[in-house]
């Protein structure tokens, strides 16, 4: 199991300033065979790797030091890994991508199963905005509950819970300080009276991509714009989403397309997801 990992205990005298030259920072040399990993993180993985890191005492290097170190002494199996690897991916795709991944997690040109129908041409495409999901509760034209999307922990995931849900955000949170200057600058004068799941963006929200000015909430089933000439093979959605300009912010790229049907059915592509060169 991970827990019975050892996680290597910073003594302190490896970080800061040295005492005898504070104006350079104390530099750690790596032994001489050994090689440096990067990948690629969301700010959401980051935040829970620092977190994990910050309870155990050790830097966010040290923490993925020691997992690689476990599974080099047998400490957990790569079996075990494989399966937390796979329950990772399958709580981050609760949209499924169009394609199969690779071991990079990049797609490839083959066709997920469950999302046979995009190919048959059924759906229409929109584009995928990268925000903070959130659900804004609407009477006669004024926003009386705002409410935000909370995923499953990891007992509760253990427990066989693993669909998110909405929890009510609170004026006094300052987690919730961006969402609900979203809400407070969306106009739902014209909404109909009842619940909008809405993607909520802006300047501090998932780093604006789309380069925002103001945070505002936007409704996926009215306000999202649709891409109804949007191809659907590998190869041209690729090419057709390397230079797909948003229409929700003209000048900047979409981040990619959701396919919805008319069932309720979604499947998603973003620009990412192909590999930089195919």
């Amino acid at each position: 199991m991970i827990s019975s990992i050892v996680l290597p205990v910073s003594t302190g005298k490896d970080r800061g300033r040295p005492r005898k030259d504070p104006h350079s920072l104390a530099r750690w040399t790596p032994p001489e065979d050994w090689s440096r990993l990067v990948a690629w993180i969301s700010p959401e993985e980051k935040k829970a790797l620092k977190h994990v890191a910050i309870d155990a005492g050790v830097s966010v290097a040290d923490l993925v030091r020691a997992l690689a170190g476990g599974l080099a002494g047998g400490a957990i199996t790569h079996e075990e890994l494989l399966g937390h690897v796979q329950k990772g991916r399958h709580v981050m795709e609760k949209i499924p991508t169009l394609f199969e991944r690779d071991d990079r997690f990049r797609v490839v040109d083959r066709p997920r199963a469950d999302c046979a129908w995009v190919f048959d041409g059924e759906g229409v495409g929109t584009e995928k905005l990268d925000g903070t999901n959130v659900r804004l509760t609407v009477r006669s034209g004024q926003i009386v509950r705002v409410e935000k999307r909370r995923n499953p922990s990891k007992a509760q995931k253990q427990q066989g819970i693993v669909d998110g849900w909405y929890v009510d955000t609170a004026e006094d949170s300052a987690e919730d300080k961006w969402i609900l200057d979203a809400a407070r600058n969306t106009d739902v004068s014209g909404w109909s009276d009842g619940e909008h799941s809405c993607e909520a963006l802006g300047p501090r929200i998932q780093g604006n991509p789309l380069k925002l000015e103001e945070h505002r909430c936007i409704p996926f089933n009215l306000q999202v714009p649709a891409y109804e000439d949007a191809p659907r093979s590998y190869k041209e959605l690729q090419d057709f989403l390397a230079a797909l300009d948003s229409k929700f912010a003209p000048g900047h790229l979409a981040e990619g397309i959701v396919f919805h049907h008319p069932d309720g059915r979604r499947a998603k592509i973003k620009r990412k997801d192909f590999p930089s060169s195919a």
